[in-house]
C-alpha cells in the first residue's frame, strides 16, 4: 500500500532532526526516515578514537543547546553519536530507521518515495542524507601490488586492526592527517601522501579558531565580515577541495606537517605512477606544505582580523609561532623496501543521488537550489556541501542554514537575533 505524508525528511542525522524541530514547532504533519538501524547519523562511521575538531558548543541544536560540561572540549566520537540520537528523543522525532529512500520520483500532485518499507506520496521532501556518500578511491589503486591492504579513511576503524608494517596514508585534508598522527603516535611507521590541504590554527587572538568561523557565521553580515559564500567561488570544483586540518585531540592542538616530519613521519609528494612496488613521486611537496602554511593567512585572516576589529571585541594580538623545517623530498617510494603493509586512502567522497529521478543536479552531482529549496516543486536540500556557504556541511553551519530553509518553507523561526547555540558575540 501507498502511504500519504505531508512532509518527509530524508536523513535522521543532524539535518534531519533540525528540520523535524522547525515542523514540529509548526504543527506540520511529518516523518524522518533513515537507512540505519541506530540513531546517530553519519558520526557512526568515523574511526573509534574520532573526536570532533569544533569545540563542544558548537553541538548545540534548535532546541537543545550544549549544556555539557565542557564546553571548550571536543567530543569523541561515541559521545556526538549518542548527542544526535538524544536529540532525537527530546524533540519526539517521527522517526523510522531501516527506511532506505531507493527513489525520488514526480507525481502530478507531489512526490513519491519508493522506500524499502514501501512507497509514499508525499508533498514535500527535504534531504537532509549529509554531504559526504561514496567514498572516493582514485584508478591509481587498481595498480598497486595484491599484497597492499587498501582501504578508505570511511573504513578505518583503529591502528591494532591494521596487518603489521609500515602504513601509506594518502592525502592531508583533515582525516588524513588525524589519523596519520594516530597511527604516528602508536608506534607506527607512517608515510604521508601530501596533498593541497591547507592548515587551521588551533588558536588565534586568544581563542579557539573555530569561535571566529562560528561568529563570522552567525554575525558575518552584521558586520560586513560573512564567511565565503558558494556564489564567490571562483571555480565550482573548489566545492570539493579538503578541509584544513586541525586536531581536537589531546584538548585541541595544531596539526603542523613539519612538526610531523621534524619528530620522524615520512613526507612525501602525490603519486604519479605505480610500477610493481615503485611509486613514482610529483615534485610538489614543498610546494603543498607552503600552501598549508599561508592558507590560513591568505583564506581567513584578514576576515577575522576585521571581523574582531568591527565587532569592538577585545583580543590579543597574534602570536602563533612558526616552525621551519624543509623535509627532503623523494621521486620515488619502493613500498616493499620501506616495509609498507597498508594504504590507507584520505581521498574524500564522491555525491550520490542517483536516487533522485529528477533533473535537478549540476555536472559535479550537487542540487541546483537557493537556500536549500530547487527547481522542483516540493523538493529541497539541507545539509548539502557548500549549500550556501563554507559552514553549511559544519555542525554550525546546518543550524544556520535550517533557519532559512525553515523561512523558505513559511514554518515559524526563532528571532533574528536568535541563533542554535544561544551563543552571541563575547569578549576574547
Amino acid at each position: 500500500m501507498t502511504r500519504h505524508v505531508d512532509t518527509v525528511v530524508i536523513g535522521a542525522g543532524q539535518a534531519g532532526l533540525t528540520m523535524s524541530w522547525y515542523l514540529r514547532q509548526a504543527g506540520r504533519d511529518h516523518l524522518v526516515v533513515d537507512r540505519r538501524s541506530q540513531l546517530g547519523g553519519g558520526w557512526q562511521d568515523r574511526w573509534t578514537s574520532f573526536r570532533l575538531v569544533s569545540p563542544n558548543r558548537t553541538a548545540s541544536f534548535p532546541g537543545a543547546p550544549y549544556d555539557g560540561p565542557d564546553p571548550d572540549g571536543f567530543m569523541p566520537r561515541d559521545e556526538i553519536v549518542a548527542r544526535v540520537a538524544r536529540y532525537a528523543e527530546t524533540i519526539h522525532a517521527p522517526v523510522e530507521l531501516e527506511t532506505a529512500v531507493e527513489r525520488v520520483v514526480a507525481r502530478d500532485d507531489g512526490l513519491r518515495l519508493e522506500t524499502t518499507g514501501g512507497a509514499i506520496d508525499v508533498g514535500q521532501v527535504i534531504v537532509a542524507a549529509g554531504a559526504f556518500h561514496a567514498p572516493r578511491i582514485p584508478p591509481l589503486a587498481e595498480t598497486l601490488p595484491t599484497r597492499i591492504l587498501q582501504l578508505h579513511s570511511h573504513a578505518y576503524r583503529d591502528e591494532a586492526s591494521l596487518p603489521a608494517g609500515a602504513i601509506l596514508v594518502v592525502g592531508s585534508a583533515q582525516s588524513g592527517v588525524q589519523i596519520a598522527e594516530e597511527l604516528h603516535e602508536g608506534g607506527r611507521r607512517v608515510y604521508l601522501s601530501v596533498g593541497h590541504a591547507g592548515r587551521f590554527p588551533r588558536r588565534y587572538r586568544g581563542s579557539d579558531g573555530f569561535r571566529w568561523l562560528h561568529e563570522c557565521a552567525v554575525f558575518g553580515d552584521r558586520y560586513g565580515t560573512p564567511l565565503p559564500a558558494v556564489t564567490s567561488l571562483a571555480d565550482p570544483r573548489l566545492r570539493l577541495a579538503g578541509n584544513p586540518h586541525v586536531s581536537g585531540h589531546h584538548g585541541g592542538h595544531d596539526t603542523n606537517l613539519r612538526r610531523f616530519a621534524a619528530d620522524g613521519m615520512t613526507l612525501i609528494g602525490r603519486i604519479e605512477s605505480v610500477d610493481g612496488e615503485r611509486l613514482r613521486l610529483a615534485p610538489d611537496l614543498a610546494a603543498n606544505l607552503a600552501f598549508a602554511d599561508r592558507f590560513f593567512d591568505e583564506r581567513f585572516r584578514t576576515l577575522v582580523d576585521t571581523y574582531i576589529e568591527r565587532a569592538g571585541l577585545d583580543a590579543p594580538p597574534d602570536d602563533r609561532q612558526s616552525f621551519d623545517f624543509a623535509p627532503p623530498e623523494p621521486t620515488e617510494l619502493d613500498l616493499a623496501a620501506a616495509g609498507i603493509s597498508t594504504v590507507l586512502w584520505a581521498t574524500g567522497y564522491a555525491t550520490d543521488h542517483g536516487w533522485i529521478d529528477l533533473p535537478i543536479f549540476d555536472p559535479m552531482g550537487f542540487p541546483r537550489q537557493v537556500d536549500g529549496i530547487t527547481e522542483v516543486p516540493g523538493l529541497a536540500f539541507l545539509g548539502s556541501l557548500w549549500q550556501r556557504t563554507q559552514a553549511s556541511a559544519t555542525l554550525f553551519g546546518v543550524g544556520l542554514d535550517a533557519q532559512r530553509l525553515a523561512v523558505r518553507l513559511g514554518l515559524p523561526t526563532p528571532s533574528d537575533d536568535a541563533t542554535p547555540s544561544g551563543s552571541g558575540p563575547r569578549s576574547g
